[in-house]
């Protein structure tokens, strides 16, 4: 609590004043909370002031506040290029970021407790600088840092605003900023120590060398073999502990082959959901998803034979899956440099009544969400050659006909509009649909229940992998 209180003053966050007459404090408090590294250890206990930022009122204390944050989608991409390019990579931490961001509006504060001045006459803390907790604070953060990065050469990708990239002749670097994690990925040692020296003359930063732990993600790495690697066993592993599940056994497949799920499975009456409050159902969805969202839990990218890198889709879905509304579920993998950088399984918006009508669909979602993949690595200005159309793979033909016909049927006129918009994508060459097999239909998996087999070839082939099966 002294170290940070020593930060806010060399930083000069606020000065103390007498609280003018008709204007409201805002209360404040002290948050403590454990830094631990990649095996769930602590590493360092933390305490930090926190304003609290919901006693603000909009128009007086904060205008606005919104602030890019980057993509999970971004971070894969990177880490596929870092892999392919063989790039260095490396970390850095920002220490008390939000105190970088100075303060558009007059904000007065209680002083923190146990630190309170015992000058009378300056009983309030008249805010300078954003502090955590208040609604602007992110804002005002990234509008800085924005504003120096880009003044050292960086220009911003405007796909993803939280991506920089800088060029020096046939060197470049790549930046990414979370929050306060900063990932540099540079062609060059000097370019990236360049950058990280005028990182540090800026903000008082934490060099952690080589990246090894971002966002609660383990990024493991052999470079001879030109492998990476992404899990989250320590995220797992504690997810695990606090559900009491630790000793549990494997289990072949998330869901078998045939399993429905219905309402008339969730409680049907007062008692039955008295004894389902004994499950902590929504916190284990919620801490589920978090890692299906990120590593999918365990990720690996693999250097090719071949030095061309192209973005491939696939784009699935089932047939009314849905027991009481009848509609479908989408679901679309992207690959790149051997292992999925984008996926999702999502329920359709409304009732089709057919297979290639749900397929259809299940493109359009692909399709929008490919272009945006293809857009974003367009803007990094280092991958040559990105495939155009962009290829997305579906395993019903008349599916993939129809987005090459250019004639109207009568069967398929109730289609809604926007849907029709991938003929016109496959037309003007923006994306092509391409058959394959149901049985290298990676995003089946997403749609439905598959057979072991089945179900552990189809991850294997999206680099879904044990990272102790790779990395030995």
């Amino acid at each position: 609590m002294k170290d940070k209180m020593k930060s806010m003053k060399d930083n000069g966050v606020w000065d103390l004043v007498e609280l003018p007459g008709g204007v409201k404090l805002i209360g404040c408090k002290w948050i403590f909370k454990t830094k631990r590294d990649s095996k769930g250890n602590i590493v360092r206990y933390k305490a930090r002031l926190v304003a609290k930022g919901f006693t603000q009122k909009e128009g007086i204390d904060y205008k606005d506040t919104f602030s890019p944050v980057s993509s999970n989608d971004s971070f894969r991409i990177i880490m596929a290029l870092v892999t392919h390019y063989d790039l260095e990579l490396h970390q850095m931490d920002v220490k008390t970021m939000f105190l970088n961001g100075n303060t558009d509006e007059t904000i007065y504060m209680v002083q923190p407790e146990n630190f309170e001045s015992n000058d009378s006459k300056q009983p309030v803390c008249r805010l300078k600088r954003s502090i955590y907790g208040l609604k602007q604070a992110s804002r005002q953060w990234y509008r800085k840092f924005d504003q120096v990065i880009t003044s050292f050469g960086f220009k911003e990708n405007t796909v993803d605003q939280c991506i920089y990239l800088k060029f020096s002749g046939s060197k470049f670097i790549i930046l990414v900023l979370y929050v306060d994690d900063i990932l540099l990925a540079s062609s060059d040692v000097g370019l990236l120590h360049e950058t990280k020296r005028f990182l540090s003359s800026k903000f008082d930063m934490k060099d952690l060398g080589d990246a090894s732990f971002v966002l609660g993600i383990q990024i493991h790495r052999d470079r001879s073999r030109g492998i990476l690697g992404l899990s989250q066993k320590a995220y797992i592993d504690k997810v695990l502990s606090r559900f009491g599940m630790s000793n549990c056994a494997l289990g072949n497949t998330p869901v078998a082959k045939g399993d429905k799920f219905s309402l008339h499975q969730c409680p049907k009456n007062e008692l039955e959901k008295k004894d389902m409050e004994r499950f902590p159902y929504a916190s284990v969805v919620g801490s589920l998803m978090y890692a299906q969202v990120c590593t999918h839990p365990d990720i690996v990218y693999i250097v090719g034979i071949s030095s061309h890198l192209e973005i491939v889709g696939y784009s699935d879905s089932n047939f009314a899956g849905c027991l009481e509304r009848k509609r479908s579920t989408s679901g679309y993998i992207f690959m790149l440099a051997g292992g999925a950088i984008s996926w999702k399984s999502v329920k359709q918006t409304l009732i089709a009544s057919s297979t290639m009508e749900v397929e259809f669909i299940a493109c359009y979602e692909a399709s929008n969400h490919g272009i945006w993949l293809r857009n974003f690595v367009t803007q990094l200005r280092i991958v040559d050659g990105i495939e155009k159309p962009l290829r997305i793979n579906c395993d019903n033909k008349v599916a993939e006909l129809y987005t090459k016909n250019n004639r109207s049927s009568s069967k398929s006129k109730h289609i809604d509009i926007k849907f029709l918009v991938v003929k016109e994508r496959v037309q003007s060459l923006q994306v092509s649909i391409e058959h394959i097999s149901t049985n290298s239909m990676i995003a089946d998996r997403l749609t439905k229940g598959l057979p072991p087999k089945v179900y552990h070839e189809h991850i294997t082939h999206i680099g879904v992998v044990h990272i102790d099966d790779v990395l030995v």
